[in-house]
């Protein structure tokens, strides 16, 4: 775990407001899930291409909603993380204030 510490909470270099959203991996099920469901309807899948085409189909129609009309993080989330990571760009790791330390218990 004390190796992982760094891939397990960087989430949290993120802005607080997001790491619900990051640290969870619903979306991903549940586009699995809707993958799954298109393939029982058709059933028999008559070579591997039409599963794949089928399977393409489904996640460009995702990204199609995700991109006109649902938004996973709003604009106005995404600002603080641009200004953190011009913030970045002029301070290094140790000297950047903007970025969360982790808690002394876990360090």
């Amino acid at each position: 775990m004390r190796k992982l510490r760094q891939d397990i909470l960087a989430h949290m270099q993120f802005p607080q407001a997001h790491w619900r959203q990051i640290r969870s991996t619903n979306g991903l099920e549940r586009l699995n899930r809707e993958i799954a469901r298109r393939i029982d309807v058709v059933g028999i899948f008559p070579s591997r291409d039409s599963v794949i085409r089928l399977t393409g189909a489904v996640l460009m129609e995702q990204e199609d909603e995700w991109t006109t009309s649902r938004r996973y993080f709003s604009v106005g989330s995404m600002q603080p993380l641009g200004q953190e990571l011009s913030a970045e760009a002029t301070l290094s790791d140790t000297d950047n204030p903007a970025r969360p330390q982790l808690p002394e218990a876990i360090a």
